[in-house]
């Protein structure tokens, strides 16, 4: 991929959340962020079996349909005791039959999937928030960051803040979950810092990194 030097940047995505604490990491680096939802691009269908195959779909598809350098992230939720699951299919837990989305509901259909599993210690309810971050050209190069936050499944959920499953996921390290952390905290990072907290977060800061030319501490 071209090491031209990247001012502009589509964030292929028409979820808020995602959008915001991209534009959030992208701001002390000086590059400007639309997305796709600001543009009015379709969403493809993501048919992948993985977060890198996802994330690519989305890129290739922002990237192409404007002519800009996009910038996709697929990310999921991964629970040990549920055999990797929701993993790619995150979303979908939370869908319901008209379509939209309830991340209350994907939360306690969690909780339940646990709760048949006997999974009750901390022990047991261990997992993980995934984040792969595809950057896409409009000629079909691709390059991926993966970022990886461990933590536990707590339950009931905790905290306003946050968006998606971020109240039942309390990272290693912390007494609070996502859910209750501000956005700096949680998603916060600044050329120069030597650790990110969340998945997208540390995938970020290896495409600062690699990408931007950011120096690694």
């Amino acid at each position: 991929m071209t090491d031209a030097p990247l001012t502009k940047l589509l964030v292929a995505s028409h979820n808020a959340g995602k959008i915001s604490e991209i534009r959030d990491l992208c701001g002390p680096l000086g590059v400007e962020v639309t997305s796709a939802a600001e543009l009015g691009l379709p969403e493809p269908e993501e048919t992948g079996d993985t977060f890198e195959a996802n994330a690519a779909t989305k890129a290739l598809a922002a990237a192409k349909a404007s002519g800009l350098i996009a910038l996709s992230d697929d990310s999921g939720l991964v629970v040990d005791a549920l055999d990797g699951a929701p993993g790619v299919y995150t979303a979908d837990w939370a869908t319901l039959e008209d379509g939209s989305r309830d991340f209350n509901v994907a939360m306690q259909k969690v909780e339940d999937a646990l709760k048949a599993r006997g999974a009750e210690t901390d022990a047991q309810r261990t997992g993980r928030f995934v984040s792969v971050l595809c950057l896409a050209t409009p000629t079909g190069e691709v390059s991926f960051y993966r970022g990886e936050a461990d933590g536990v499944l707590v339950w009931p959920p905790r905290g306003s803040l946050g968006f998606g499953y971020d109240p039942v996921f309390r990272p290693d390290g912390h007494s609070r979950t996502f859910g209750e952390m501000p956005a700096e905290e949680k998603h916060g990072w600044t050329p120069g810092q030597a650790t990110a907290l969340s998945h997208r977060a540390r995938a970020f800061k290896l495409f600062a990194e690699q990408r931007l030319g950011v120096a690694a501490t």
